[in-house]
């Protein structure tokens, strides 16, 4: 017997939680239904994927203006209930070298241009005394530009799952665990029941939110896994992979939060450095590179420390087996290298003297995770086979809160300007998004 649901959600990380309290609220508010009308399934649980183990930052700090305009009205969210979503509106700091100084400026023109608070710093000498009223131990060499975000911060990534889901849960929305997706039936072209190793389920509209698992589904659909991407300056590249995964590089080192203070005894905003200063590890003094590097980190309570990261790097087994399940006990996020421990460790101390000679407190614990990367780095919000939306936010998803709000207002039949220019149609036309001088991937 196929049970029905009128809005079948499949996954319950930040997109399908927050796509399915918008949807309730939004269909008792029109008066075209209520949360009994959406069912979100998961294999596991609540944030048991990617966005039970997000590092929690949340910014406004892209170089592409679609991002910032979205991520602005993301913030937007955040700021609307911090306690619900565990949510800590600190600031985010962007600090860069001369190579990434015009990126900074332009991000702040156009941070500015959207109302977007934030203050700019540049040049060597003043970014250094900027950064030294703030962190008297500040001792980072060659940065020109400084990029303060007054709004933006981080969030208890658990904690902000669960209060989204109980959110949606009071909108009367249900949220099934436990049950794993195993197929989808289609007809005339358009998903008509979404089989699980519980039942099948028939629906009227699918929304497909499952992070790095979105390859999975993706060849469900029956779409293609290689596809035609013009550049921006009209190249065609014929096949292209559609999703790649990345292993992201993150740790804690188990130092007391409440010593990784500003100067006035506050905790400070989220810190983003980027350097081409060489760096040299902290115990032996030897390099480790001489090539553009970044870090970002904060002190995190719900870490028990000061958390944070580095760039990612490409995934060295089987792109097949990573898709199976990307979180799985094999997966990379348990097996962050003893590379990134010594450069992270290493460009801590570079930054604050503080962090010299730390290292033996980095803790050794699975961090990170795996992120399903599209052809550009940037999400793919679209509709597929006439009544599935696919949210595939190519590892920005954890701080895009706002995503849901306009994905259920689609489903409603009202598009959404800040999601247009994410549509899978760009690979085609070539309208790609503007790459900076960032050493991160997603930027």
């Amino acid at each position: 017997m196929t049970e029905n649901a009128r809005y079948v959600i499949i996954g319950a990380g930040i997109h399908g939680l927050s796509t399915a309290w918008s949807l309730a609220r939004r269909l008792r508010a029109t008066g075209k239904g209520d949360g009994a009308d959406v069912l979100v399934i998961d294999k596991t649980g609540v944030a048991a994927g990617a966005s039970g183990v997000a590092c929690g930052v949340v910014r406004n700090n892209y170089f592409q203006p679609a991002m910032r305009e979205l991520m602005a009205h993301s913030v937007d969210v955040w700021e609307s209930d911090p306690e619900a979503f565990a949510y800590h509106g600190v600031g985010y700091v962007q600090i860069a070298p001369e190579g990434m100084r015009f990126d900074v400026e332009q991000i702040y023109a156009e941070q500015r241009a959207i109302g977007y608070e934030s203050e700019l710093v540049v040049g060597q000498e003043a970014c250094h005394a900027y950064m030294t009223e703030m962190f008297d131990d500040w001792q980072a060499p060659g940065i020109t530009a400084v990029l303060h975000e007054k709004r933006g911060g981080y969030a208890n990534n658990v904690a902000s799952m669960k209060g989204l889901a109980a959110k949606a849960e009071a909108e009367g929305v249900t949220i099934r665990t436990g049950v794993r997706v195993t197929g989808l039936r289609l007809d005339g072209g358009a998903v008509t029941v979404v089989q699980t190793d519980q039942g099948d389920i028939g629906c009227d509209e699918l929304v497909v939110a499952v992070g790095p698992w979105i390859r999975d589904i993706w060849a469900m659909l029956e779409l293609p896994d290689r596809i035609q991407v013009t550049g921006s300056d009209g190249t065609v590249h014929p096949d292209r992979s559609m999703w790649t995964y990345w292993a992201l590089q993150e740790g804690t080192l188990e130092v007391d939060p409440n010593e990784f203070v500003d100067n006035r005894g506050q905790l400070p905003p989220v810190l983003h450095v980027d350097s081409d200063q060489p760096l040299y590890d902290d115990t032996d003094g030897s390099l480790i590179t001489d090539e553009l590097w970044g870090i970002y980190y904060k002190p995190d309570f719900s870490f028990g420390g000061v958390q944070g990261g580095a760039a990612p790097v490409p995934v060295s087994r089987p792109a097949a087996e990573v898709a199976v399940d990307p979180y799985g006990p094999d997966s990379p996020e348990f097996v962050v290298g003893e590379d990134f421990v010594r450069m992270w460790t290493s460009a801590l101390a570079h930054c604050h003297k503080r962090f010299e000679g730390k290292r033996s407190l980095y803790r050794r614990e699975p961090s990170g995770g795996i992120g399903a990367f599209t052809p550009d780095s940037f999400p793919v919000f679209d509709v597929f086979r006439q009544n599935v939306y696919v949210i595939a936010d190519s590892n920005h998803g954890y701080k895009m809160l706002g995503v849901g709000e306009l994905v259920a207002g689609e489903l409603l039949g009202e598009p959404s300007a800040l999601l247009e220019p994410f549509r899978f149609s760009r690979y085609k036309t070539g309208r790609l998004h503007p790459t900076s001088n960032s050493p991160f991937p997603w930027s």
